[in-house]
């Protein structure tokens, strides 16, 4: 859709490792969620934490609060596979 064009864009132009670029993709996810898509929710998480952490650190809030969001968005994947029986 257009804002997943749009943060694509950003990605090219401020860079993977950018911090804004992180903040930007942590609120994709939380869209994302909102829109019942909590695989990609999940994935989108996964990898702005890896980099997040490689990044600015274990201890960085920004690092923090992406991996707070992403236990929240497994544990909400985890009850949609419980709920469905699909794994």
């Amino acid at each position: 859709d257009e804002a997943a064009r749009e943060g694509e864009r950003a990605v090219v132009g401020l860079g993977e490792s950018n911090e804004l670029t992180l903040k930007m993709r942590k609120m994709l996810a939380i869209a994302l969620l909102a829109d019942a898509d909590v695989r990609e929710a999940v994935t989108t998480l996964e990898d702005a934490g890896r980099t997040a952490r490689r990044v600015l650190g274990g201890t960085h809030p920004l690092t923090k609060n992406i991996e707070g969001t992403l236990r929240k968005a497994r544990a909400a994947l985890r009850a949609r596979e419980a709920s469905t029986g699909s794994a």
